[in-house]
């Protein structure tokens, strides 16, 4: 299955393990380059996923159907490998706040090796957000 999110870059939507739906923004050049992407895949022996790219205006939506299919999900802990994400935007926080206050009580993402904007934009605009554990390790 697939289909199209904004600009020229295209999206495509493969079935994963367990599953999952694995999800890929391929870059395409545009008129000043190469549109920023984000890959998304399955973590291994773990409920979450690895994410590698940027989030941002044109991975927006690849972002947001990883974070509700994470809150479709049914285990206490959904791990969220960030250390190949070079940039989150605002909106891109802000999903991931909305999206953990979807969650029910005793649920949690473990956000893993975040980019330091992420921190940041966190513990600014939504302290102590229940729901998300950002972890270094």
């Amino acid at each position: 299955m697939s289909f199209s999110c904004a600009g020229t870059s295209a999206v495509v939507q493969k079935r994963g393990e367990k599953g999952l739906n694995t999800r890929q923004q391929m870059s395409a050049p545009g008129p000043r380059g190469p549109v920023p992407g984000l890959a998304v895949f399955p973590l291994a022996g773990q409920r979450g996923v690895r994410a590698a790219g940027e989030v941002g205006l044109t991975t927006r939506a690849i972002w947001e159907g990883v974070l509700e299919q994470a809150v479709r999900e049914d285990e206490d802990v959904y791990y969220l490998e960030l250390s190949d994400v070079t940039f989150v935007d605002v909106a891109g926080a802000g999903a991931l706040a909305a999206a953990a206050g979807q969650l029910r009580d005793g649920r949690r993402f473990v956000v893993r090796r975040p980019p330091p904007a992420l921190r940041r934009t966190l513990d600014l605009l939504w302290p102590g957000q229940k729901g998300i554990e950002v972890s270094a390790s």
